[in-house]
């Protein structure tokens, strides 16, 4: 069985939302007491403190009169959030991650319930330290027989509650092969381009609302700091960059799960997004079209569905090569849309589709025979080599 997460929104009662906002503030100030200790204990003393010792000197903070309100919510939240903390920092060492940062009120928060923490009664969620059931929208019905294994509860910056629901899903299955193929280049003017000829158009969900986005963001700046009213104007903020986030989102899992549906294989880039949007003039652009999410739905949905996702080089001249007889133009601008082909003289090649029969092919021989995708002529003439001994020779004639 494949385990799935399942999102609702919930509406808290008065008494629940207030022991909901305790439990928060004290995962969070665990979160952050645990990281300040480790960070001195590593600075100072070159001390690694692991989630053993962690976990001994919550029970000690509990003893504590000034810290006597951690008592008051289930201890469970407070564990888990110091498992997430040794898992931010085996990350950090393990250079996959970046140092693990201090939790800040003003984004909401998240707790994290194991079985102990809660029951599932008849279609009913019940947390620790709270007698009435989570008052949650079922968007969508749970499949029939399952229960969660682990609770999350979680409060955003615009306000809304949400709880996600893990269980193991039976009705995650293998898809039926077909006999379609696809390959798929990204954009910003278009968010893909197929090798079927097919083009979506970007729907720039930001600037779509970047009008009222700014509108907000000018209200914030003119009230006082630590006022009602600047909070109130963050909310407004907040709201406005949730409603951006969601349509973004749902916008994508359509595209994503109908791309999984008709397709046995699926052939990508491999492209560097957190370097191409440290440029200035682009990164708005490119972190609108969100490829990274993109990627990241269609890898988990193919393993659900039994697809094949194949990813291909990001320095495989896919634009440059015409896919009709393999010629490699030597520059191809980004305002250049089209181009014609010197070699077999084919016309109007236009620039993405052509990438994405590119991808198809080189993602069929990957498929097939495992080859390595590499542009021509990639080594650097003249690269300093290492020798065994750790040396550096004189570049090459």
């Amino acid at each position: 069985m494949t385990q799935r997460a399942y999102r609702y929104r919930f509406y808290p009662t008065t008494e629940q939302e207030s022991l909901l906002r305790r439990t928060l503030g004290c995962v969070r100030l665990v979160y952050n007491k645990a990281l300040g200790l480790r960070t001195e204990a590593w600075y100072e003393r070159q001390q690694r403190i692991d989630y053993k010792q962690s976990s001994n000197l919550l029970t000690q903070w509990k003893k504590h009169e000034e810290l006597d309100f951690l008592n008051e919510v289930s201890c469970v939240p407070l564990q888990q959030c110091l498992r997430h903390l040794q898992k931010a920092f085996t990350n950090f060492w393990g250079k996959q991650a970046k140092y693990p940062r201090f939790k800040k009120k003003r984004n909401g928060g998240s707790a994290e319930f194991t079985k102990s923490a809660f029951q599932w009664k008849n279609g009913q969620l019940y947390l620790a330290k709270s007698r009435e059931p989570l008052p949650i929208r079922w968007s969508r019905t749970l499949p029939k027989g399952v229960s969660p294994s682990t609770v999350t509860v979680r409060l955003d910056r615009s306000g809304r509650w949400f709880v996600s629901l893990l269980v193991d899903d039976p009705t995650i299955t293998p898809h039926p092969p077909t006999n379609k193929q696809v390959g798929i280049d990204v954009g910003v003017s278009s968010l893909i381009s197929t090798s079927d000829g097919e083009k979506v158009t970007n729907p720039k969900h930001f600037d779509r609302l970047y009008k009222k986005l700014r509108r907000a963001q000018r209200e914030l700046s003119r009230k006082t700091k630590g006022s009602n009213n600047r909070y109130k104007a963050s909310v407004k903020v907040a709201k406005v960059h949730a409603k951006i986030k969601d349509t973004r989102t749902d916008f994508l899992h359509k595209l994503t799960t109908r791309l999984v549906f008709e397709n046995s294989l699926i052939a990508i880039e491999e492209l560097g997004v957190r370097n191409m949007v440290k440029n200035r003039k682009l990164a708005r652009a490119i972190s609108d079209a969100a490829w990274g999410e993109f990627f990241r739905q269609l890898e988990y949905k193919c393993q659900w569905y039994g697809r094949e996702l194949v990813k291909i080089d990001r320095f495989f001249p896919s634009s440059k090569r015409c896919n009709n007889c393999g010629f490699v133009v030597e520059r191809l601008p980004l305002n250049i849309r089209s181009w014609d082909c010197p070699e077999c003289g084919t016309k109007g090649i236009d620039r993405d589709i052509n990438a994405g029969k590119n991808i198809l092919a080189a993602g069929l021989a990957v498929s097939v025979c495992g080859a390595d995708i590499r542009p021509d002529n990639h080594g650097v003439k003249g690269q300093l080599r290492k020798t065994f001994r750790g040396k550096k020779q004189k570049p090459k004639s």
